[in-house]
């Protein structure tokens, strides 16, 4: 089979998952929805892997497909398919997707096994990796489109999945508001690109626009700033962030997946897809990339003070995602997709450790609280050091490789672009100091009650259910949280999928070792080669001592966690109190909620009120009445004149005979 045969199945097997678990919820056991919806991803996996030999089976320069079912729309030189484009970006994406997903859904498989609503997840969990797939593998810009607005839907049905929780409805339409600005610019790119070269076709587009458009033109600048808007939105990078923390209300493993391999990095794969644009418009992926810069930033200096244990994950995800930016947007490509892979294991990996976690502790979320779990729960603590090693970019990690390949081109640009290496180095120190404040607070130390619990009796421990955002006591029934409790410890599916995704978050950066081997970047250039932002490479010898630099940054950021919380845990607490009105600052995330807030959502509630009380009921309802007054009097009229008899019909078509008759009399005189 083709390439591109491989690629119609990736798509249909999550479509079928969750359509069949969806129809059948009523006939359908709990643990049956489980497997149907594990199984509809493993096999998507399962034929990625058969399109990525397809492809490998081909020369370098061949490996690039398109395939249609049929026209979609053809109408006055409007031609779109629905086709879908298969090459390495968008099959590598598909390994991503497919396979972390798999594990997510195997997780999930235990998780939520207490869960009223079991079979209503598996659904919408297996629609939302369909519609990420549908994205990757559009093969137009309008089919983009559709897997864009499917992934916006999927991800607002998820958050709210606790839908009788009310911070969960909020936080579900904040996101789906947000990302709805985001798919505007999107739309409003595709227009433009449909006005200039007369194709919504990735293959076309990027054939003709080097010779349509000259270097940052206006035009091609602006097509570019408008698909940055749909890219930040998704990704959740400044100003559109706000909604990712939110996100957190949904349950661990859509959190997860959100933040793992699929909606987060769509912004990225969109920025590496239409790259060819970018090349024209090298102001607009400059503008990107500081925009990349400031959120790795500003996430990580929130991340250091949030005591939210999946929010303070969900920061870091933000930060990580800053750094894919920067790479897509500088020119290192299959860098910022390296990274992209490799965040995918150890993120998806620190969420499923901390749902274990939470699980043990009732649902509760406040680190503050935890403590003593490195004893209570030693699979849980085994798997969690080794997603926060990559994350902290410890020598010989994944991470570690992936995060400073991209730092490493940045220092080969030279010029402005070595302002990307040093605040991308700050960036890693701060990274390494929050990923272990969360290691150090948890795991070591005097355990918690509930770990005590653990240890002691074995027994989860279990309190009656409630917010952790607000506190409220919340019942078990269909749209809040099981009553049971599951950990890593007792689950194997559980078990089996932290355990692959800590093998990746070691393991998975030896096959991107400078001067050793680059499986990613030879199977990613086809994709970039001819057109790209720059032509610089760093040498091996520039890779090693960049990656010198990173593990002593990693390792001193390790080392400063270390003296705060193990060493001198007094010290946090005196430095909250010195500086506490930047602690204030962090804690309360920037104060970016309440600026957009204030400039935003207030002065549309304003307009909105301002159109309902004055434009909408003075002068649509006093248009509206008046026609219908008018209607009125004209109807009463036409009773009149519909009296029943004939002689009165004829004695009315008479006079309108005479009427027309002495007009044209006039008129002829």
């Amino acid at each position: 089979m083709s390439a591109t045969a491989w690629a119609w199945l990736v798509l249909l097997f999550p479509l079928l998952g969750s359509i069949v678990i969806a129809l059948g919820f009523k006939a359908l056991p709990a643990k049956a929805a489980g497997i149907i919806g594990t199984a509809a991803i493993g096999l998507a996996f399962a034929c990625g892997v058969a399109a990525l030999i397809a492809l490998l089976g081909e020369e370098p320069e061949l490996r690039h497909h398109s395939s249609s079912l049929w026209d979609y729309a053809s109408v006055a030189g409007l031609d779109i398919k629905l086709g879908i484009f298969v090459d390495p970006l968008s099959v590598f994406m598909v390994l991503v997707v497919t396979g972390v997903s798999t594990l997510i859904h195997l997780y999930s498989f235990g998780y939520m096994q207490s869960d009223e609503g079991y079979h209503r997840f598996f659904s919408y969990l297996n629609f939302f990796v369909f519609s990420m797939l549908l994205l990757v593998l559009a093969g137009n810009f309008v089919l983009l489109i559709v897997g864009w607005a499917f992934v916006g839907f999927a991800s607002y049905a998820l958050i709210s999945y606790w839908y009788r929780r009310e911070t969960a409805t909020r936080a579900g339409m904040k996101a789906f508001v947000i990302n709805v600005v985001g798919d505007i610019g999107l739309v409003l790119a595709a227009f433009l690109i449909f006005r200039e070269l007369g194709t919504f076709d990735y293959a076309t587009v990027f054939a003709q626009a080097p010779q349509v458009f000259d270097t940052n033109e206006s035009t091609v600048v602006a097509i570019c700033l408008l698909l940055l808007v749909g890219a930040f939105a998704k990704s959740a990078q400044l100003p559109f962030h706000t909604w990712l923390p939110d996100a957190m209300e949904g349950p661990t493993p859509v959190s997860s997946l959100i933040h793992a391999a699929t909606m987060v990095t769509a912004g990225v794969y969109l920025i590496a897809r239409t790259h060819v644009l970018f090349a024209l418009a090298p102001t607009a992926a400059d503008i990107a990339a500081f925009v990349g810069l400031a959120t790795l930033l500003v996430a990580a200096t929130i991340a250091l003070v949030m005591t939210d244990l999946k929010r303070a994950i969900a920061y870091s995800t933000m930060s990580q995602i800053g750094y894919m930016v920067v790479g897509v947007s500088i020119g290192a490509y299959s860098a910022g997709m390296f990274h992209l892979m490799t965040h995918a294991f150890f993120k998806a990996l620190l969420f499923m450790a901390a749902g274990s976690i939470i699980a043990a502790m009732a649902n509760e979320q406040n680190i503050d609280r935890m403590s003593g779990f490195g004893k209570a729960m030693r699979f849980t603590s085994i798997t969690m050091l080794c997603g926060g090693l990559a994350l902290a970019a410890f020598p010989g990690t994944s991470g570690f490789f992936s995060k400073d390949e991209i730092l490493a081109y940045a220092t080969a640009r030279g010029g402005m672009y070595l302002i990307f290496t040093v605040l991308g180095y700050f960036g890693a120190l701060l990274t390494a100091i929050y990923t272990f404040r969360l290691i150090f607070r948890i795991l070591p130390g005097k355990p918690c009650p509930e770990a005590q619990e653990l240890i002691d009796s074995g027994h989860v421990h279990h309190a009656h259910p409630f917010n952790p955002a607000t506190g409220e006591e919340e019942d078990t029934e269909v749209g809040f949280p099981g009553a049971e409790h599951h950990i890593a410890e007792r689950s194997l599916p559980m078990r089996i999928a932290m355990g692959a995704l800590a093998f990746g978050a070691l393991f998975a950066g030896l096959v991107q070792v400078p001067g050793i081997d680059e499986v990613v970047g030879k199977f990613l250039d086809p994709v970039f080669e001819g057109v790209v932002l720059s032509h610089v490479h760093p040498s091996v010898g520039a890779e090693w001592f960049g990656l010198a630099i990173g593990a002593a940054i990693s390792l001193a950021g390790i080392g400063i966690a270390y003296y705060l919380y193990v060493a001198r845990p007094e010290t946090p607490a005196a430095l909250q109190r010195r500086f506490s009105s930047l602690h204030t600052f962090l804690y309360n995330k920037w104060y970016f909620d309440e600026a957009i807030d204030f400039l935003v959502v207030r002065p549309a509630l304003a307009i909105g009120r301002f159109a309902d009380r004055t434009f909408e009921r003075v002068v649509v309802d006093g248009l509206v009445n008046g026609t219908e007054d008018v209607i009125s009097a004209g109807g009463r009229v036409v009773r009149l004149v519909q009296s029943g008899f004939v002689r009165g019909y004829a004695l009315l078509l008479i006079a309108g005979f005479a009427g027309l008759a002495l007009y044209f009399l006039i008129v002829s005189s």
